[in-house]
């Protein structure tokens, strides 16, 4: 009883590396009938390959093999060991095995954390094409505009407006995000265009309330190549991005918008951007991640499809002379 007692505090799952070499260098030359064909087989040296087996009859307190200069035989306690040790070592290089060929395939969950408000429709091309081109990707989402424990939460892959305040995260800016003050036609038809910022004061402005915290930011406006903080006084606030972009669009308010959110609107005419001198792009839009040398494939693969698709991507950012433009094509319908 003792013995097996031994036997059962050696395997363990508690046991240290060192107990799982030994085990694994004593069943090795019980294989290969031979302590140095062992250590040649587990690239270690014999007298390292002997050492680990005497430390693991140390530690069991009994002797395993009987061993002479030219051969070695198991001991009954050994032949006991053995044959309680092999399924777990077979168990073992299982998992390994498993574990290595799960980081070489484009399989698998893949968990991304990213904010709530205006991301969903960024994401969801990529993620779109990313599983297209791998059917076996098992995407795991979560949109938060909080900030949560990347490491406690199992994050593969994580999108932020500025830089992640957590240490051990890799960060790389994406793109830089353009907040521009827009507005529909038929808001702008009704209220007229605000050439300056004080006639912000005159106008339905909406302004965006986080769910987290429950502030309301500030508007953002670049002022002599400084960025200015401008409380607005609302007409409408709301804590969802979606419902805020819908009632821009109807013409019940005039917004500050994120480049991401209203690119596709500016460039169909729903929308005009106006204050142009005053656009901020103070802060970027991050990807962040963890070492990319322990990555499984799938997400060093989807990290890859984020950098070609989003780094200063042109769908998302847009250019002075595309502003420029869209903001004259509007005044020259209205002119006609």
């Amino acid at each position: 009883m003792v013995i097996i007692d031994s036997m059962r505090s050696a395997l363990r799952p508690v046991m240290s590396i060192n107990e799982m070499r030994s085990i694994s260098m004593f069943a090795k030359a019980v294989e290969l009938g031979s302590i140095r064909q062992a250590a040649l087989a587990q690239d270690v040296s014999p007298q390292a390959a002997t050492q680990a087996i005497a430390h693991l009859e140390s530690h069991l307190g009994v002797r395993l093999l009987h061993r002479t200069t030219r051969s070695l035989a198991l001991t009954e306690e050994g032949r006991r060991f053995l044959e309680s040790a092999q399924p777990a070592l077979a168990a073992l290089e299982l998992a390994m095995s498993t574990a290595r060929e799960g980081k070489d395939e484009i399989a698998g969950p893949l968990r991304i954390v990213g904010p709530k408000s205006s991301f969903p429709g960024l994401l969801m091309p990529l993620l779109d094409e990313f599983c297209q081109a791998n059917p076996g990707i098992q995407p795991d989402v979560q949109l938060d505009d909080g900030i949560g424990n990347w490491v406690l939460d199992r994050v593969d892959v994580g999108f932020r407006i500025g830089v992640s305040p957590q240490e051990g995260l890799i960060s790389r800016s994406l793109f830089p995000v353009q907040l521009i003050v827009c507005a529909s036609p038929a808001y702008l038809e009704r209220h007229g265009v605000p050439a300056k910022i004080e006639d912000l004061a005159r106008h339905r402005c909406s302004v965006f309330r986080h769910p987290t915290t429950g502030k309301v930011p500030p508007w953002y406006l670049t002022v002599d190549g400084e960025v200015e903080h401008r409380n607005m006084q609302p007409a409408l606030s709301t804590n969802d991005t979606e419902l805020e972009m819908q009632a821009i669009l109807a013409g019940q308010v005039i917004g500050q918008v994120a480049n991401f959110a209203a690119a596709q609107h500016i460039r169909s005419g729903r929308l005009v951007p106006v204050l142009l001198p005053f656009v901020s792009d103070h802060i970027a839009l991050h990807v962040y991640y963890g070492s990319r040398s322990s990555q499984p494939k799938r997400v060093r693969a989807f990290l890859d499809l984020a950098f070609a698709r989003l780094v200063d991507s042109p769908d998302y950012v847009l250019s002075d002379k595309e502003l420029s433009q869209a903001s004259r094509g509007w005044s020259r319908r209205r002119a006609r």
